[in-house]
């Protein structure tokens, strides 16, 4: 750990070296990235600073007791040893977390997709309650969510809803929340008050810039059509929604939220990057290995992850194993308990990685 921080600490000298250099500004890109650089850097080696300022301090607390024959000098170092322990463990904890790697996308905004999964009507009624918990969680907590793309269960709810989530740290608030969520419940189409199990399928990706993935325009196929709301009404008479297709994968993407063609091309546009970016990194997750795979996020869709029980007011996380008996709650989007535990989990499991 000592040798990781000193190289960042001489990375943090050679960062403050680049910002002062006089054409540092000619490249405000550039400049900017180092600025982040920098005070993201400058926290570490702040603390690495008190931390070696401690290990200094106790090794002579040490020498004195190992030399100092003198009594009351001796009482005064143990007392001194005594303080600066506790110090140690503090700093050491506080150096091992900021060491966790990072997850680069977590800054961005995000693309959250929600899909009916197994359980007829009731499972695109109970995709619609999933995308009232995350709208009001949004809300509640400063991200804009705007709805891209839908297609409504005949029932109600929603067989897709496609969203992006703009706002500070989107991603890295959101992306625990892929995979399968269950629901057990009487559903409103049940006459006979029996439990039903249903599921929906959630899906978070990171909102990806066009340096990142680059497409071929002559791989994708854009068809326009007329924008459309429930039971079909015609929202415009113009050709504004747009539908693109990928055809090497064979991704389809559309958007109809904007009245300009030109904005939904650009909508989907971004949806299809992300869509291509988690393919990418789905095949690099297969290379690292599973033994390497965070126990929180194993990227796979179809892990259940999460399980809904109206009948007992709980909502228990898999992967975790957390339970929390205040579902009404949860769906009204008071997630925050379940997003904090889980990134704790997360952390844990990275700890592990970076100690091994």
């Amino acid at each position: 750990m000592l040798d990781r921080l000193e190289r960042m600490k001489e990375r943090f000298q050679e960062v403050g070296q680049l910002m002062v250099q006089p054409d540092a500004m000619s490249d405000m890109k550039k400049f900017t990235e180092l600025s982040k650089e920098y005070a993201e850097l400058e926290k570490v080696v702040q603390a690495y600073d008190a931390y070696a300022k401690v290990l200094d301090d106790i090794q002579q607390a040490k020498n004195i007791l190992e030399n100092e024959k003198e009594a009351e000098f001796r009482d005064m170092a143990k007392m001194e040893l005594d303080e600066l322990k506790p110090e140690q463990e503090r700093l050491e904890d506080e150096l091992k977390k900021m060491l966790i790697p990072k997850d680069p996308n977590d800054e961005k905004n995000a693309v959250l997709e929600i899909r009916a999964g197994t359980g007829g009507d009731e499972a695109a009624i109970f995709a619609g309650d999933l995308f009232k918990m995350y709208q009001r969680f949004c809300d509640k907590n400063g991200l804009n969510l705007t709805v891209l793309d839908l297609t409504f269960g005949t029932a109600g709810g929603y067989k897709e809803i496609i969203s992006t989530v703009t706002g500070k740290n989107a991603y890295g608030t959101l992306k625990y929340e892929s995979g399968v969520h269950r629901v057990q419940r009487v559903p409103q189409t049940e006459t006979q008050g029996r439990v039903h199990t249903s599921a929906a399928t959630v899906a978070v990706l990171p909102e990806i810039d066009d340096v990142e993935v680059e497409i071929d325009m002559n791989d994708v196929r854009k068809d326009t059509y007329c924008s459309s709301g429930p039971g079909g009404q015609s929202v415009n008479t113009t050709y504004s929604a747009v539908r693109l297709t990928h055809e090497p994968t064979g991704l389809v993407v559309t958007c109809q939220d904007q009245k300009s063609q030109i904005k939904n091309f650009e909508k989907a546009l971004k949806v299809l990057r992300s869509r291509l970016y988690e393919i990418e990194l789905a095949k690099q997750n297969e290379e690292v290995g599973a033994q390497r795979r965070s126990i929180v996020r194993s990227g796979d869709r179809s892990d259940k992850i999460r399980t809904y029980n109206y009948p007992q007011g709980r909502v228990t996380d898999h992967r975790i194993n957390y339970t929390v008996h205040n579902l009404p709650n949860i769906m009204n989007g008071e997630i925050e308990d379940l997003v904090e535990n889980l990134q704790i989990a997360e952390n844990a499991s990275k700890m592990d990685e970076t100690d091994q």
